[in-house]
C-alpha cells in the first residue's frame, strides 16, 4: 500500500499541485489524500471506499487508474491471505452473526397462513346481501307503481274538472 502512495504523491509533487489543491478538485478532505499516500489502510473503516478514492486520485493526477486499482487489489489479496484464522475467528467473536434471510424465487415462496374464514359463513353473507338487495328493489318498485296509480288518478281528476 506505501508504494501506491507513494506513486501517487510523486505523481502529484511532479504536477506541483498541493494536497489542498487536489482535494479541492476531487472533492475530497484533504487528511483521506495524506493518508492514501502515506499508504495507511487502517485509516479507513471501508476499503471498498479506499479503493474508490485510489482510483479518482489517479485519474486525476494522470495516471492509469486501472492499474492502481489493480495493484491495489493484489496488495488487498496479499493482505487478507496472511490472516490467520485465529485472527479471524477472534475478531468475529465480538460480533455476533446474523443469519441473512435466504434468496427464494417467487414460485417457491412459502406464503404466511391467513385465517380461513369457514366458507359456509362466506355463503350466509352472499345470501343475506343478495337478499337485501331484492328486498330493497321490492320496495323501491313497489313504492313507485304505487306513486304511478295515485298520480294517473290525480291526473284522471284533474282532466274531469276542466272539461
Amino acid at each position: 500500500m506505501k508504494e501506491i502512495g507513494e506513486k501517487l504523491r510523486d505523481a502529484r509533487e511532479k504536477m506541483e499541485i498541493t494536497i489542498e489543491e487536489a482535494s479541492e478538485d476531487l472533492k475530497i478532505e484533504p487528511s483521506i489524500l495524506q493518508k492514501i499516500e502515506e499508504g495507511d489502510k487502517d485509516y479507513f473503516k471501508d476499503v471498498l471506499y479506499l479503493k474508490y478514492y485510489i482510483r479518482d486520485y489517479s485519474k486525476y493526477l494522470g495516471l492509469n487508474s486501472d492499474s492502481m486499482v489493480e495493484e491495489f487489489n493484489e496488495y488487498l489479496f496479499d493482505y487478507t491471505s496472511k490472516i490467520s484464522i485465529d485472527d479471524i475467528k477472534s475478531a468475529n467473536k465480538g460480533n455476533e452473526v446474523k443469519k441473512a434471510p435466504s434468496v427464494v424465487s417467487p414460485y417457491t415462496i412459502v406464503k404466511k397462513q391467513q385465517k380461513n374464514i369457514p366458507k359456509i359463513l362466506i355463503y350466509i353473507l352472499i345470501i343475506l346481501i343478495v337478499g337485501i338487495i331484492v328486498y330493497c328493489l321490492f320496495l323501491f318498485f313497489n313504492n313507485d307503481s304505487k306513486g304511478d296509480n295515485n298520480l294517473i288518478s290525480y291526473t284522471e281528476e284533474v282532466i274531469y274538472e276542466f272539461a
